[in-house]
């Protein structure tokens, strides 16, 4: 598994197929995307997990991160996290946050993260807001 930097464009088919399968291609491409940082994993020359980060001043929200159905559950996520985590840090970054799936805070607790029980609903998904400061 390797870890490179990524064009937006080659994340939305993971964020489509793993995030919002219901909804219009198009749904997954974001306005910011293309004032971001796009990293993704690879299996051989197969991507198999992307992230998107957005840096604000000292802060980085990060966004859309997912590894394809059959890649989950052997840490490629949680390595990635780690990944941007280290970019931010280098990038002096103080607080990073996401909109995490309420569904799946532990995840991100397990790293570290704080949840802010700022949440809200979108496309019938429902989201809570995740910190880790630096």
């Amino acid at each position: 598994m390797e870890i490179k930097v990524i064009e937006a464009s080659q994340t939305w088919q993971i964020r489509h197929e793993v995030m919002w399968p219901n909804e219009p291609f198009e749904f997954v491409q974001l306005e910011e995307d293309n004032s971001g940082y796009h990293f993704g994993v690879f299996d051989g020359e197969l991507l198999v997990s992307i992230v998107s980060c957005f840096i604000e001043g000292k802060e980085m929200q990060f966004r859309k991160l997912a590894t394809l159905e059959n890649h989950q559950g052997k840490g490629i996520a949680s390595n990635l996290l780690k990944y941007i985590l280290d970019f931010a840090k280098s990038n002096n970054i103080e607080k990073v946050w996401c909109n995490a799936r309420t569904n799946k805070k532990s995840f991100y607790e397990k790293a570290g993260f704080i949840d802010t029980y700022k949440t809200f609903t979108k496309a019938g998904q429902e989201f809570t807001i995740m910190e880790l400061k630096t």
